[in-house]
């Protein structure tokens, strides 16, 4: 990571304000796939249907039949794709076509931790030190590929703001080591990269926070992946598989619930250390919170 990003950081920093803000309100809507006749509609729809059977081609009007409903599915679940709010994956039908795509692909199961790897460096991970506890209450509905955004249970701005305080000032403690940006996988959002990488992804991003709805997205050991997942602070990314087909993200790629309170901002900031751990193999500490 060249000093260029810290530069860009800081000039970035205002621009992202404003994003921040609107951000404090939103509400990520999924809309389910419906349609709802009136009796005009309903009426019209039968007069249709009637005329067709007389005065269109059988085929032509079985394939109508099929089409239209078809159309109007993937419309809605276009409209729903743009709710997620901006990602990775431009918000364009040509973005929409290849999220489509990699559906065929996803993690059938995203609460089973990937396979661990004996070649893998850091060997382990740094969780099982000390055991997170249990994530109080249950887990949010999530949705959506790239991006990927939590529904409900939306992350307090206030621990935000502290979160996005406490990686600024690690970085501030550590610049020959890590550096702040926006994140290179995203396109958009808040992220801390280290400048020598171990395990490289998205040229050393570490983790990146969506301004949407506070969740994070970051890699992780596999044995990390496993103690979160079990204690209920996240889930794995459904593009982090591996096959014959490759994916835009590996297989330790987790996201993380956003932080509703001080009790799960603590427990977090242990998680990104976790992440710290596996992309640079040092065990750093993100110190105590900043009011902010």
């Amino acid at each position: 990571m060249s000093l260029t990003v810290a530069t860009e950081t800081q000039k970035h920093s205002h621009s992202e304000e404003p994003e921040r803000i609107a951000a404090a309100n939103m509400v990520i809507r999924q809309d389910p796939f419906n349609i709802t006749l009136d009796a005009s509609a309903l009426l019209a729809v039968a007069v249709l249907l009637v005329s067709g059977m007389h005065f269109v081609d059988r085929l032509v009007l079985e394939f109508m039949i099929v089409f239209v409903p078809i159309v109007l599915l993937i419309h809605n679940d276009y409209l729903n794709f743009l709710k997620l709010g901006p990602g990775g994956t431009p918000p364009t039908p040509s973005g929409y076509a290849r999220l489509t795509w990699y559906r065929l692909f996803t993690l059938r199961d995203p609460f089973s931790p990937p396979p661990p790897d004996p070649a893998l460096l850091p060997s382990t991970g740094i969780l099982r030190q000390r055991p997170l506890p249990y994530r109080p209450g249950p887990r949010p509905a999530v949705a959506g590929l790239a991006p990927q955004r939590q529904l409900n249970q939306p992350g307090s701005l206030h621990a935000y703001n502290r979160l996005r305080a406490a990686i600024e000032a690690l970085s501030a403690r550590m610049p020959q080591k890590f550096v702040t940006a926006t994140s290179c996988l995203e396109k958009h959002g808040f992220a801390l990269f280290s400048r020598h990488p171990l395990n490289v992804c998205g040229n050393g991003e570490v983790c990146h926070i969506h301004t949407s709805d506070r969740s994070m997205h970051m890699n992780l050991h596999p044995e990390d992946i496993k103690e979160i997942l079990e204690k209920g602070w996240g889930q794995r990314h459904p593009m982090a598989w591996k096959g014959w087909i490759q994916s835009p993200v590996p297989t330790t790629f987790t996201m993380i619930y956003a932080p509703r309170d001080e009790s799960d901002l603590r427990i977090v900031c242990k998680i990104i250390e976790a992440a710290i751990w596996y992309t640079t193999a040092e065990q750093v500490e993100i110190q105590s919170l900043p009011e902010h």
